[in-house]
């Protein structure tokens, strides 16, 4: 690996990064892409049956149809979150097959994806530019991964594969419905997980697509999220994944009262600093506080007679209920969390919309409809007091998270963190987050149970925020009061000299690099 160089964030970080060159961060909006976007390999459709049905038998024999090899780039995608039977699968073919050194590029891993890292330990598998969570988080930080691990953002992955940072071999897409020429679906069939669209860029760019279904019907599948003259070839599994474990723990709402008045005061925030107005619109995550937090807004919405233009999802069954009760005009989804925002997709596809990153996060377009939203809530592992925020590692600097989308969100309206100011004694505010992932000046606001901290860039969040009934405290004060609390900040962790991943800004750029941690 290169030497580390100083970004634009003083973070050291590599530039180089598994043999290709890396550009270090250069700030918000500093760096610009140049040439042209890849493309995927001509085809004809004379190499393809003329009847359309491009089935074969096994799961394997489609690799062998692809020309699998080593060293190859897989992407596969996180549509079923931790009850995704597909990826390791796919891999556990590979490794029948004698496939060797490949990079498996998710759109995010899960705990079930726990089986790869004895595929990385056989040398089947070479590195993840993805998400790494529990095992394969803990694997990477002990230094074992060969190569160095890439973590980029929803929007970031798909910017990288068409920029051709991130060049995908082969693609397997688990699709719930499809029909025999490929085109496909997430919200029909027993299967149903919502929409497709994190494997949308793959189907666009990888060299070769495979579709593996439990759900075959004749051509043509209606709706399509995949289009089947994207696809090479399709797979019949009896069965491709368990829709039910879509839900986690982190799309249940609070039971914390601690937690339960950190969604109570973004509520009354958002309310009192004219926000929440008609036509608004407003994304909340996935995490307990979130939830809560949109339970909340619907009251003060129902109380001010207020409605939005759009919700963005990944949707919820709140969110749903706030369509259907009309709260909203839209619900605008990139990934559904739960088995009602599948269903509502389905039964409501003028209302509740398909996207994808494309439209909504990828930095490297025309524009993306993140920036539109007047009011976005997103939680963290920790924040610093210049605003900074962390959402892959904790203080330890083991990496047990992805990204998501939460870099990308970034750049709405105005911000807002939700976060406990401690956890398990540990203060979650400090001097100089562990990993940077998200830097301050996009961080509009951090919001605690013991009180709302406002950017001192933001004067007009301030100024708008006299008349408000939440507690309005400067960072500096929260920060100081809970060290006196759990008696002052965590340790430093234990970390060797050792980059072993690298962490992507929005735009392609390196914004830190996560160091070996010498007690895993």
């Amino acid at each position: 690996m290169s030497a580390l160089v100083k970004n634009a964030a003083g973070r050291l970080v590599p530039t180089e990064i598994n043999g290709k060159p890396a550009v270090p961060y250069q700030g918000v909006h500093q760096f610009r892409p140049s040439g042209r976007k890849a493309a995927p390999p001509i085809r004809s459709c004379a190499d393809y049956p003329a009847d359309g049905n491009k089935i074969v038998g096994s799961l394997r024999e489609a690799l062998e149809r692809c020309g699998v090899k080593n060293g190859m780039t897989v992407g596969t995608h996180h549509h079923f979150r931790n009850g995704d039977f597909v990826a390791n699968a796919v891999m556990d073919t590979l490794a029948d097959m004698g496939v060797r050194d490949v990079v498996w590029a998710p759109s995010a891993s899960f705990p079930c994806h726990a089986p790869m890292v004895r595929h990385l330990e056989s040398g089947v598998m070479h590195h993840i530019e993805g998400s790494m969570n529990g095992p394969l988080g803990e694997y990477c930080s002990a230094g074992k991964m060969r190569g160095l691990g890439v973590l980029r953002s929803h929007g970031g992955r798909f910017q990288a594969i068409q920029d051709d940072e991130l060049h995908i071999d082969l693609a397997v897409i688990a699709a719930p419905t499809a029909d025999p020429f490929g085109n496909a679906n997430g919200v029909q069939g027993p299967s149903a997980c919502g929409p497709l669209g994190f494997a949308l860029a793959d189907s666009l760019y990888a060299d070769r697509v495979v579709v593996v279904t439990d759900n075959l019907v004749p051509f043509p599948c209606v709706p399509w999220q995949i289009h089947g003259q994207n696809v090479d070839y399709v797979v019949v599994h009896d069965r491709i994944g368990d829709p039910s474990k879509i839900v986690s723990g982190t799309t249940q709402v609070t039971r914390s009262p601690d937690r339960l008045l950190i969604a109570e005061y973004i509520a009354r925030f958002v309310a009192e600093v004219g926000i929440m107005a008609d036509g608004f619109s407003f994304q909340a995550g996935a995490g307990g506080i979130t939830l809560a937090f949109a339970l909340y807004l619907k009251e003060l919405m129902r109380k001010a007679n207020v409605k939005a233009r759009f919700i963005r999802g990944g949707s919820t069954k709140y969110l749903v209920d706030m369509l259907q009760e009309g709260f909203t005009d839209y619900i605008l989804d990139g990934q559904t969390f739960d088995l009602d925002g599948v269903r509502s997709m389905r039964e409501d596809p003028k209302r509740h919309l398909d996207t994808s990153p494309f439209t909504s996060y990828n930095f490297h377009g025309k524009g993306n409809f993140a920036s539109i939203l007047d009011c976005v809530v997103l939680g963290a592992t920790e924040v610093d007091r210049a605003f900074n925020a962390n959402v892959v590692t904790h203080s330890d600097g083991v990496l047990l998270h992805g990204i998501g989308g939460w870099q990308n969100c970034l750049t709405a309206k105005c911000t807002i963190l939700a976060v406990p100011s401690f956890r398990d004694r540990i203060p979650v505010i400090l001097d100089r987050v562990t990993t940077l992932c998200g830097p301050g000046e996009l961080i509009d606001v951090i919001a605690t149970e013991r009180g709302i901290a406002i950017n001192p860039r933001r004067q007009d969040l301030i100024d708008a925020a006299k008349r408000c009934t939440v507690p309005i405290r400067s960072i500096d004060d929260i920060a100081d009061e809970v060290n006196r609390l759990t008696g002052g900040p965590p340790d430093a962790p234990t970390l060797g000299d050792k980059v072993v991943a690298a962490i992507k800004w929005v735009d392609g750029t390196v914004i830190d690099s996560v160091r070996q941690s010498l007690n895993c």
